[in-house]
């Protein structure tokens, strides 16, 4: 049976004008990061500096987020705990009502995504308007993200033109980029002003002072959390360090792996609302903090690895799988490596096992990785998970729901033959003289390849035949 994930990976495979797209910026990511990194052994050190400080967070991770809460309380933002998406939805729905607030203008957010908080809100008639370019020439051609850090990567700026000039025709039509870019900033601008409740994400939070910081490129992150009365914050229970010293390197490593710059235009330190004798900010913050299954993965000492990712976005860039078959096909909120491993762990692996077989296994999101996130390994732990017999002992939700009878078996009665020599050598004599009569339907291994053709003689009988005794 031909799954979901492989018809929208057929369906993406047959699109060449978007695979060029993807080749043409996956090219230029990769080439910006390198030329970012002209001293190794700065960047192994640099790796590993990070690695030990997100490491070190999730050792402490409840009494960190105990700490955090503290001093955001302290400093007046509002804490918020969401066990699922579907709380963190509710508790934004409640802010919002609370407010009469009839729309609310977001600045870029995967967690959001994660939520599926568009579609809930626009679902209570709550405009819902993405300020992030790349997030609104999305938004206007009713898609998700095809990559965590430029989410229209896979459209070029000729799809752009065309989009803008179906969506606006009293505007004039261009391909001109800056001219694009300026187009969506004069339709946004009116909005920052005109919202009550503006909504963004959160890189890191800093559990000593209690300060939650925005990395960006456009401004419109900031406006989204100044411009508004109030600023909802929405991440991950894992985005916690510890202390502000942590911040310098990972911001350094981030940037320069993601997008291949320096630094980015904008680092946004939000510690509380505004206060009496300011002159901008929101009256009011709020921080929402979704665990949505990421304490399961906490549990779990092999998986916890998982939490340290920092959404660079670099594995993906490097992945050869990626870019052949796009963000979209994954069918999930977090393409790429980092998917693979991440949903299958959030939502099952009933549900998004697939992905973890969607690898080649070259480890080259593991050799990028800013914090040296074993990603092989941890697809092959969720292989095999996926067809493990006893799943009494691990935390991996779904374990065993990809185990069939038939490949069990087959596997079992493979493993009792190669113990058995007398039966090996006889099995093996028999496939070699009767090749002929073999399938060459071998399931998905001969979908795309052709199948494997035995010799005319078996390895043993070869080394007979030139005399060397191989007892």
């Amino acid at each position: 049976m031909i799954t979901q994930f492989r018809q929208t990976v057929r369906a993406n495979l047959a699109k060449p004008e978007v695979r060029a797209n993807f080749y043409r910026a996956m090219d230029g990511l990769m080439t910006r990061r390198l030329d970012q990194f002209p001293d190794k052994a700065e960047l192994e050190r640099l790796r590993t500096q990070s690695m030990a400080i997100r490491a070190n967070a999730l050792s402490k991770l409840p009494e960190l987020l105990e700490t955090l809460e503290a001093n955001l309380i302290r400093n007046g933002i509002q804490v918020h705990w969401a066990e699922t998406a579907e709380q963190g939805n509710q508790i934004v729905q409640a802010i919002l009502e609370r407010h009469n607030a009839k729309s609310i203008i977001k600045g870029k957010s995967m967690v959001s995504e994660e939520m599926g908080m568009n579609h809930f809100l626009e679902t209570l008639g709550i405009e819902c308007l993405e300020s992030d370019l790349g997030e609104f020439i999305i938004q206007l051609d009713g898609e998700t993200p095809s990559h965590i850090i430029m989410p229209a990567i896979h459209k070029n700026r000729i799809q752009i033109a065309k989009l803008f000039h179906e969506k606006f025709p009293d505007i004039p039509y261009t391909e001109d980029v800056d001219e694009l870019t300026q187009m969506a900033r004069r339709i946004l601008r009116d909005k920052f002003y005109a919202t009550t409740v503006g909504l963004s994400g959160v890189n890191f939070m800093v559990a000593e002072t209690g300060t939650l910081c925005l990395v960006e490129n456009e401004g419109n992150g900031r406006m989204s959390t100044t411009a508004p009365s109030v600023h909802i914050a929405v991440t991950g229970i894992e985005k916690v360090v510890e202390s502000l010293s942590d911040v310098p390197p990972l911001l350094s490593i981030l940037t320069r792996s993601a997008t291949g710059q320096p630094i980015t235009t904008y680092f946004n330190m939000i510690s509380g609302p505004r206060k009496a004798g300011e002159k901008d900010g929101p009256e009011e913050v709020h921080l929402v903090l979704l665990d949505n299954g990421r304490s399961n993965i906490y549990s779990d000492p092999e998986l916890l690895a998982t939490l340290r990712c920092i959404r660079c976005g670099a594995c993906i860039n490097h992945c050869p799988v990626y870019v052949r078959i796009g963000g979209h096909s994954y069918g999930t909120v977090y393409p790429g490596p980092i998917g693979s491993i991440l949903e299958p762990q959030k939502a099952g692996l009933d549900v998004h096992g697939e992905l973890a077989q969607a690898s080649t296994l070259c480890g080259a999101c593991s050799e990028v990785c800013p914090v040296r996130i074993p990603i092989p390994s941890i697809l092959n732990r969720l292989r095999y998970d996926g067809v493990r017999k006893d799943t009494s002992n691990t935390h991996t939700v779904g374990s065993g729901k990809r185990r069939t009878l038939s490949e069990a078996a087959t596997w079992k009665t493979w493993a009792w033959a190669a113990t058995h020599p007398t039966i090996y050598h006889a099995g093996s004599t028999l496939a070699t003289r009767f090749k002929g009569m073999l399938p060459t339907n071998l399931g998905a291994w001969t979908t795309v390849r052709s199948a494997p053709k035995l010799a005319e003689s078996t390895l043993h009988q070869q080394v007979k035949n030139l005399g060397v005794d191989h007892e």
